[in-house]
């Protein structure tokens, strides 16, 4: 069962947003190798939504402490959070 994590962060200002864009890309895919698949997407300027897709719990939980990790480094650049998780039901791609 594909399980999804999904954080949207809003940023203190659109330079810190920026910051976080540009560094997420490149680390991501070493930070998080049991992601199966990572989606960051720009809302406006300073929220930002990030979208994981592990094989199971167990490899999404492999992966919390990383993503603790990343959250506690940026803390002083983000407003707030929120956090939800849960199956996936739809995964289409073309």
């Amino acid at each position: 069962m594909t399980v999804a994590r999904i954080t949207t962060l809003n940023f203190k200002s659109k330079e810190s947003a920026d910051q976080i864009e540009e560094t997420y890309k490149g680390i991501a895919p070493t930070e998080f190798p049991e992601a199966e698949q990572l989606l960051e997407v720009r809302v406006d300027d300073t929220t930002l939504m990030f979208v994981s897709l592990y094989a199971d719990n167990e490899a999404m939980e492999r992966a919390s402490s990383a993503r603790t990790k990343r959250m506690d480094l940026n803390k002083d650049f983000i407003d707030s959070m929120d956090g939800k998780t849960g199956e996936v039901i739809l995964n289409h791609t073309n």
